[in-house]
């Protein structure tokens, strides 16, 4: 569930986010906890066609012809940031605020898209500003939080999608994230709740389930995992962490051919995914081909 640029009608959403699998964890839990991440909240899904010549000439022709709307330049940064030009984007967005000072979404927007350029310090001041102006903005609470997680200020980051979710959040990120932090923290049964409530909200997505499988691991409800890891590939068969997921429970039963077989597809799916390749490493020896 990547984070996505939002419009005042709350449009352009992508999907999301990746997990760092069960096998990189468990060789430190003992039950200590369970170490998540969820780096790709920061990532814009890049969507090459809302960059096409075609859409940003008609959404120009938009702005063209009433270029006092601040609306038109933010949908136009949103189709410019989920395009992946970013500077085109942040112009964008900062002629909307230049024309309405209180447009909250755009400072949300801009926030995102120096959180892909890596500027999160612009990213947390822009998410104060659209709190300042609405403070019962969800988007902001989510984003902030995840600056804030990613940075290792759990504290923060925890407060901010409880705000979120206190607010009556519809959006299953906020549940996502705050169950990792519950993970992190080995209050598993509270991860697996928000985790649940994450997928009731979000059903199409992945990441949850990913994320309610390693919280089963660590209590060693392993059908439970393999259940949620195997419906997270149904859903998207190109997370290499879904697959390494699935391979560990292979493992943990003993069956390292499947296993073998599984992170040898999470590898070809991503050849730099180290936990996947450290899971060959360990069943290979017993198998071949």
């Amino acid at each position: 569930m990547a984070d996505f640029l939002f419009t005042s009608l709350r449009s352009l959403r992508a999907p999301k986010a990746t997990l760092l699998p069960v096998l990189a964890v468990l060789a430190a839990i003992g039950l200590a906890g369970c170490q998540t991440d969820n780096t790709s909240d920061a990532v814009i899904r890049l969507d090459k066609a809302q960059g096409s010549e075609e859409n940003i000439a008609s959404l120009t022709s938009v702005i063209n012809s009433n270029p006092r709307d601040p609306e038109a330049y933010n949908v136009r940064g949103s189709a410019y940031g989920r395009a992946g030009q970013f500077k085109a984007a942040l112009n964008d967005f900062n002629t909307a605020l230049q024309i309405n000072p209180r447009f909250f979404q755009a400072y949300a927007n801009r926030a995102l898209v120096y959180r892909n350029m890596g500027q999160q310090q612009q990213a947390i001041a822009d998410y104060n500003a659209a709190l300042q102006i609405n403070p019962s903005y969800d988007v902001a609470y989510i984003g902030r939080g995840n600056v804030y997680r990613q940075a290792s200020q759990d504290d923060a980051a925890f407060n901010d999608f409880a705000r979120a979710i206190q607010l009556g959040t519809t959006d299953g990120r906020a549940y996502h994230n705050r169950g990792l932090i519950f993970q992190k923290r080995n209050q598993q049964d509270k991860a697996i709740d928000d985790f649940s409530k994450a997928i009731s909200l979000s059903p199409n997505s992945a990441e949850p389930y990913n994320g309610r499988g390693i919280s089963y691991i660590a209590l060693n409800d392993d059908d439970n995992a393999f259940a949620d890891f195997n419906h997270a590939i149904e859903l998207n068969g190109n997370i290499a962490e879904s697959w390494a997921n699935q391979a560990l429970v292979y493992e943990r039963r003993g069956d390292k051919e499947k296993a073998a077989r599984s992170y040898r597809h999470a590898i070809g799916l991503d050849p730099k995914y180290q936990p996947a390749r450290d899971g060959l490493a360990r069943v290979g020896a017993a198998t071949s081909g």
